[in-house]
């Protein structure tokens, strides 16, 4: 397979929202504006509201689709949702984004394509930075051997063979012929890590351009440092989150080309319950959802 990302290609955007009707206003006041335009803007709402659908037919206008749901399809379910009516319409290459980020600036998106016909990428990523400091990164990026909290600690232009995906990544249809779509099983939390797991088991090149970026709200207080900041524990603020987030995570853990995590799984989580936090309880409540994601047991709470 050849490289397919192009500048000469059609590109549709992809935005999941579920009820944040005014932030979704700041992404795509970016998306519709950018240098290098995009030929579609997809909104999949998983609230169905019309006043949703009065903004993207606003501000996109005749490159608007709205695609509402009924049903809460979570981030997975909405994204494979977009993703699939996206290459129904014939789009070469989909940029995705959620409703509480944005691009950078205007230039974001023809800076990912400049980088992507300069290394042949089948997808490209931006660093996501935090939307209110964008000096700091949004969530801990690890690059070498240590952990990085801000831009100005990332070292040159191009990050190979690392994507933070659907946090303004743009992918190739040709890559989803062989990655697919998200997995709507997961519904929320991990289901980009599943999709990242996909894209390196494919053998396509891809990666992170440092010189773009996506600002998106601060996430890296779900992540503690254990063990003198050598690794991190991810523990989100709520039961739901936390809920999705391990219960996924046992279910990615024993997919093809991620079977070498689970020891480190135990031994991070092992640390950080029984020796950071002090709480054999959070253990075996964590590790009950770990088993659960293991078993596919997709129910939800």
């Amino acid at each position: 397979m050849t490289a397919t990302l192009h500048r000469s290609g059609t590109t549709a955007a992809v935005i999941v929202t579920h009820k944040r009707v005014e932030l979704l206003r700041n992404s795509l006041e970016q998306v519709v504006n950018q240098t290098h335009p995009v030929d579609w803007v997809i909104v999949v709402d998983n609230g169905a509201e019309p006043e949703v659908q009065d903004l993207l037919e606003t501000l996109a206008k005749d490159r608007a689709v709205y695609l509402p749901s009924r049903t809460n399809l979570g981030g997975a379910g909405g994204f494979a949702y977009g993703f699939l009516h996206a290459l129904a319409l014939g789009a070469d290459a989909i940029w995705c984004a959620d409703d509480d980020g944005q691009p950078e600036n205007h230039e974001t998106l023809a800076e990912l394509y400049r980088v992507a016909e300069k290394h042949r990428l089948h997808e490209v990523s931006p660093v996501v930075a935090n939307i209110q400091d964008p000096t700091k990164l949004a969530f801990p990026l690890r690059q070498g051997l240590t952990w990085k909290r801000t831009t100005a600690e990332l070292e040159g232009d191009f990050l190979p063979q690392y994507a933070s995906l659907f946090n303004g990544a743009l992918i190739s249809a040709e890559a989803m012929e062989r990655i697919g779509v998200p997995d709507y099983r997961l519904f929320i939390r991990g289901d980009e890590v599943e999709y990242h797991r996909r894209l390196a088991q494919s053998g396509l090149k891809y990666g992170t351009a440092l010189t773009a970026a996506y600002l998106h709200p601060d996430g890296s207080g779900e992540f503690h440092p254990i063990m003198g900041g050598r690794a991190h524990a991810q523990w989100p603020d709520n039961d739901t989150k936390r809920y999705f987030t391990y219960r996924n995570r046992g279910y990615i853990i024993n997919q093809r080309g991620m079977h070498k995590m689970k020891l480190q799984e135990v031994v991070r989580f092992g640390w950080f319950f029984l020796i950071q936090r002090r709480d054999p309880r959070g253990f075996l409540s964590w590790l009950k959802l770990l088993r659960m994601g293991a078993r596919e047991d997709f129910r939800r709470p």
